[in-house]
């Protein structure tokens, strides 16, 4: 261990590989700088999710969700967001994963228009994997970023896809990071290390500083973040704008405030991406304390369910009105190496999913495998020919209301007992990788990250608190699920390694299920992840 004292920021963290390089005196003072100046705004945003979430325990039928009359003006006058800079022009395809070497060197190859490098649901934030990562960034954006393993040799070719970058959400910090003796935002480190080491270094390329924006709920966090933007610029002295962002709408709070995320965003803004996983999360956790408002199994829980396609719909409708790029949801399969069965069936699924992706004006879409890449790109090909996108599909026709957004109806939907399993057991193989340090972890054919594990426990918390009837098997309460826990627990074990993490994993899922509702499983875990 060593705590290393500079004038900005303390470091109180193990020994970090490539630490020499990324945690410069100069980055470190920048990223303190923009702690200090939007630390207390950062505090005011999370203070106002929580009012929200009074406001609506407040309410045993739940307080009404709308678009917000104090920004009607905003939803009603005419704007456009900035042009897209080239190499985000055509986004038919992009890929996401975790800032590990060898991953993001065949991300960057795959033929997907757009890398996604996660430093957030796909990352454990160990302290390694943040340096690390930013180290990785570092090398990609120059081009040496490579490795050899096993004899194989990994390089980036000459043409690869548009790096865009996604930080922590507002809600987390690095505890790692200590200014003025309190653990720096998460989001500010992640963004402050990556514009200050790659900003110019991207600009003399024909690229630019490009961000993915997580887990925001609403416009006033989209103005934090560009007036972070702008602070930022200025002090690195690069022209205003030179940052693009694109905004996860993956908040159910989020959904009703689309087009003023985009008009607080309006200099840096590139688009919309409809963040599906984050999103039922968001609705579970919205609506915890409500009985009508249980969701049935997870794996019922389609893109054509009702309120899950007006959510997208809506999605495409603001985005094309105000010329920005609207970005389809993760398909989430990991090709079998064993089984050409499988893999057919699950590569129609992703067909038919980036069909009706396009043919509701989507202009690209997401994958989370190179395999994917070719098959989501020959859908949108066949939509868009030459066209870098759609934006012309304007979806007048759309008109998505309020009652649409929250309904819960999902027709033929049932809670199983194989549903109940299988959230358990995807929940604690989650865990038990993210506590080992690997943020991204294929479990049965997909891939699972933090988001889809936040599904998982929460639904499990959702219905225990309101005795969800299991098809042909009762009620579900705290004695069922300690039952399939136990049960899911003792195979795993039985084929746990020497390092295996699942016993604190079980323990870490009991927790999040059992007890008092907890916001997000990252900060829970984070308190034991090293």
């Amino acid at each position: 261990m060593r705590v290393l004292h500079a004038k900005p920021i303390v470091i109180d963290a193990p020994e970090a590989p490539g630490a020499d390089v990324v945690l410069t005196p100069d980055a470190l003072a920048f990223v303190a700088e923009l702690h200090r100046t939007f630390d207390a705004r950062r505090q005011a945003v999370l203070a106002g999710r929580a009012d929200r979430r009074r406001e609506l325990a407040a309410h045993p039928a739940g307080a009404p969700l709308d678009f917000p009359a104090g920004t009607a003006q905003v939803r009603e006058s005419v704007w456009q967001v900035a042009p897209a800079p080239a190499d985000l022009t055509d986004r038919r395809v992009e890929i996401t994963g975790p800032v590990d070497r060898k991953m993001m060197i065949n991300a960057l190859n795959s033929g997907a228009r757009v890398f996604m490098a996660d430093l957030e649901d796909a990352c454990s934030p160990t302290w390694t994997n943040v340096v690390d990562g930013q180290r990785n960034l570092m090398e990609a954006v120059r081009g040496t970023l490579a490795m050899d393993v096993a004899g194989k040799a990994y390089r980036l070719l000459d043409r690869t896809a548009t790096l865009v970058v996604r930080p922590r959400g507002w809600h987390l910090v690095e505890r790692h990071l200590l200014v003025d003796g309190a653990p720096a935002s998460a989001s500010l480190v992640d963004f402050g290390l990556y514009l200050f080491h790659n900003a110019r270094a991207l600009l003399a390329r024909g690229s630019g500083p490009y961000f993915y924006l997580p887990k925001m709920e609403g416009h006033r966090e989209a103005r934090l973040w560009n007036e972070v933007f702008v602070a930022a610029q200025d002090t690195l002295g690069i022209p205003r704008g030179t940052i693009r962002a694109t905004a996860l709408i993956e908040t159910l709070p989020a959904a009703f405030e689309m087009e003023e995320i985009l008009y607080e965003l309006r200099e840096h803004a590139s688009g919309l991406n409809a963040g599906r996983w984050d999103y039922l999360f968001s609705f579970i956790k919205t609506f915890r304390d409500r009985p009508d408002k249980l969701l049935p199994d997870r794996a019922q829980l389609t893109m054509t369910v009702p309120f899950m396609r007006a959510y997208a719909e809506r999605l495409v409708q603001v985005c094309h009105r105000r010329g920005a790029h609207a970005i389809g949801g993760m398909a989430a399969f990991i090709p079998s190496r064993k089984d050409p069965e499988v893999n057919a069936r699950a590569m129609a699924r992703v067909r038919e999913d980036k069909e009706r992706e396009s043919g509701m004006g989507f202009d690209g879409t997401w994958v989370a495998h190179p395999d994917l890449v070719p098959v989501a790109g020959g859908v949108f090909d066949r939509v868009l020919g030459e066209r870098p996108h759609q934006k012309s599909v304007r979806r007048d026709d759309v008109v998505v209301t309020a009652d649409q957004l929250i309904d819960a109806t999902v027709p033929g939907g049932l809670v199983t007992d194989a549903g109940v399993r299988l959230n358990v057991e995807v929940a604690m193989l989650y865990l038990e990788s993210w506590l080992r340090g690997n943020g991204a972890v294929a479990i049965h054919n997909l891939m699972e990250d933090a988001a889809t594990a936040e599904i998982s426990r929460t639904q499990l918390w959702q219905w225990i608190r309101h005795g969800a009837e299991i098809d042909g098997g009762g009620v579900m309460t705290r004695e069922y699920y300690q039952r399939v826990r136990a049960d899911e627990l003792a195979r795993l074990e039985a084929t746990a390694d020497a390092v295996s993490r699942i016993t604190d994993a079980a323990a870490l899922l009991d927790a999040l299920v059992l007890s008092d509702f907890e916001e997000f499983l990252t900060v829970v875990g984070y308190r034991v992840l090293e």
